[in-house]
């Protein structure tokens, strides 16, 4: 039997309930969902101003929410409002029938036989940057990964050379972290009707919009100029048609929404989480060293190929468990179309569901002392005790990430590539905290010195 009232959450005001604490909020809001988790449970209720807003936090309520339901959900409020960004793409688009046409037209770039031919492109990315690094220097290896990540992105589904990505991954970092750096504001409260006011943090963020989309307009102007057929992403969305639809092709905008969505997400996750990898080997030397054991067992000091991968097992939960630890997504929010039903209660049509993998993923109930860095919790059978749901760095159901194979392809041959020639240690007194923008970033970077491993003679 179903009740209207709210779960329990913390104390409100009459009228705008918690709009007081938004300022808190804004400052930390991993440690706000964090608090009301542990406080309230697995359905915490907070509203803010006109928004009723409800925590879930349970497996079982995460994949009914994601998979059982789904019909019942769009994106939520913080996608919406990236949309200034993105536009249309797959990643802000509500749900309905254009975005399922549109995840038709993309989801054949990401097809297991064609994301393995990516492999190659990621140990060589890999392999000149582990060569151009040197023994004992300091770099923020957090930049690194994002160059990196980027170079390889921009090679494998839209097809650059080198030279143009060398020249643009920096214009193309910079524009974005502008944009993610200014996401948390637009999410406040009037936030639209501040937007509109020619201030200069207004002014900087249309200068970053208008770079990234001269970037993509010049790739598409370029390819439909050409005519030519690469057999990538950017091919593909030029050239298709929907043929369980009225086989329309895509206008320029709807390619550069979706190239623009790619192209950022295909980086910009992998790189936090890669950087927050290379910081947790630091700070644990026998996980570390038995990363490096595998890696000198199975590839003899040559560099891992696709075929690896299912060898390289340990160097998968590594990365598993970073991303347990520090989800590049730390957070997926849907609105209720209609009123949903769960446990005993009714949220309204209209309420915000939040999500959070950082929460989940740090729950005492399935991962015992969660704070530890422990990659053992990725065997095979400790992973059948689980739930599904308490662990989904990517998402879920039918618009979980497209990428996710390629993510977890190139993280593997990524660490792998990098860990067998070099060690990462953190300098000392560099802080580390959190920056929970769309993605998880560190906030002051990760400024790490270089020590160069002995290589293994090839066999």
């Amino acid at each position: 039997m179903t009740t209207a009232c709210y779960p329990a959450g913390p104390k409100g005001m009459p009228l705008v309930g918690h709009l007081l604490a938004v300022y808190p909020v804004y400052r930390d809001p991993v440690g706000f969902l964090l608090n009301i988790a542990r406080d309230y449970g697995d359905i915490v209720y907070v509203r803010l101003g006109p928004w009723n807003v409800f925590l879930l936090n349970h497996p079982d309520y995460i994949q009914d929410v994601l998979v059982t339901n789904s019909r019942n959900f769009v994106k939520g409020l913080g996608l919406d409002r990236l949309k200034f960004a993105l536009g249309e793409g797959l990643i802000t688009t509500s749900g309905g029938d254009f975005h399922r046409r549109q995840r038709r037209l993309v989801q054949p770039a990401f097809h297991r036989q064609r994301i393995t031919t990516y492999g190659a492109v990621m140990t060589d990315y890999a392999a000149r940057m582990r060569e151009r690094w040197q023994d004992g220097a300091t770099l923020d290896i957090a930049p690194e990964m994002t160059h990196l990540t980027l170079a390889i992105v921009r090679k494998t589904l839209f097809d650059a050379g080198v030279e143009l990505v060398e020249s643009e991954a920096k214009e193309i970092a910079e524009a974005w972290t502008i944009i993610m750096e200014r996401w948390p504001k637009r999410m406040l409260p009037f936030a639209e009707l501040l937007n509109k006011f020619p201030l200069p943090s207004n002014r900087n963020l249309k200068k970053a919009q208008d770079r990234l989309d001269a970037i993509i307009y010049r790739m598409i102007k370029e390819r439909r100029a050409s005519g030519e057929d690469r057999g990538d992403l950017l091919s593909m969305l030029l050239l298709a048609r929907d043929e369980e639809g009225d086989w329309a092709g895509m206008t320029d905008v709807q390619v550069h929404d979706e190239a623009l969505t790619i192209l950022i997400a295909g980086h910009e996750t992998i790189a936090n989480a890669l950087t927050w990898t290379w910081y947790l080997l630091s700070q644990n030397p026998e996980a570390e060293a038995k990363l490096h054991t595998e890696l000198d067992t199975v590839l003899a000091g040559r560099l891992p190929t696709v075929d690896d991968i299912a060898q390289l097992r340990y160097t998968k939960m590594v990365f598993a468990e970073a991303m347990r630890l520090y989800p590049p997504v730390w957070l997926l929010g849907r609105r209720a179309l209609n009123d949903y039903e769960i446990a005993t209660y009714v949220l309204p049509a209209g309420s915000e569901i939040v999500l959070s993998q950082y929460v989940m993923h740090r729950d005492p109930r399935y991962y015992p002392d969660p704070l530890r860095f422990d990659p053992q919790r990725w065997t095979p059978e400790a992973e059948a005790a689980r739930p599904k749901f308490a662990y989904f760095p990517f998402g879920g159901g039918p618009r979980g990430c497209l990428g996710e194979q390629f993510a977890w392809m190139e993280g593997v041959l990524l660490i792998a590539s990098l860990a067998q020639r070099w060690r990462m240690r953190l300098v000392p007194g560099h802080p580390v905290e959190l920056q929970p923008l769309i993605t998880l970033r560190p906030r002051y970077g990760m400024r790490m010195t270089l020590e160069q491993r002995k290589p293994v003679p090839d066999h």
